[in-house]
């Protein structure tokens, strides 16, 4: 059997791939230090943000779609909060049991003091990037995301 080589693409294409995986993982240690101060961890964090940036409460399902990431650790976390007042759960008119997840007056007060901690370090690791090269990036990672989404609409870059 002959191997398959790549094409120059898609050999580009892995090794974005394998800095992305690389990234996601100092990432989430640096969010650690960023919030810990806060009792926050990065995955709390991420769930408070993806519930506070949400155009309208939204069921876990559907946070948890949003995010990429499955419904039950989303759930976990979300019930984690739930015990230590972060969150609330609201009904649902178009569905009895997955309850819409709100932020509590506590968890809004621990978004706004992570998004303060943010934007001095997110300042900090942009400066000397020119901001057409972050906003190229964005958009090759936001394709490859929809391109990775089954059933959705695909787009070309």
């Amino acid at each position: 059997m002959d191997p398959i080589d790549h094409t120059p693409g898609g050999k580009a294409l892995t090794d974005f791939i394998l800095e992305v995986f690389r990234l996601n993982g100092r990432l989430l240690v640096s969010g650690d230090r960023v919030v810990s101060g806060l009792g926050l961890t990065s995955a709390r964090w991420q769930v408070l943000g993806a519930i506070a940036l949400a155009p309208h409460p939204q069921p876990v399902s559907w946070l948890a779609r949003d995010m990429g990431l499955n419904r039950q650790g989303v759930q976990r976390i979300v019930n984690e909060m739930k015990e230590e007042g972060l969150v609330d759960f609201a009904p649902n008119p178009h569905h009895k049991r997955a309850h819409l997840v709100v932020l509590s007056k506590a968890g809004r007060a621990s978004f706004d003091a992570a998004t303060r901690l943010q934007i001095p370090w997110v300042n900090d690791l942009a400066d000397g990037i020119d901001e057409q090269d972050i906003n190229a990036a964005l958009r090759i990672a936001a394709l490859l995301r929809k391109r990775l989404a089954p059933g959705e609409p695909q787009e070309s870059a």
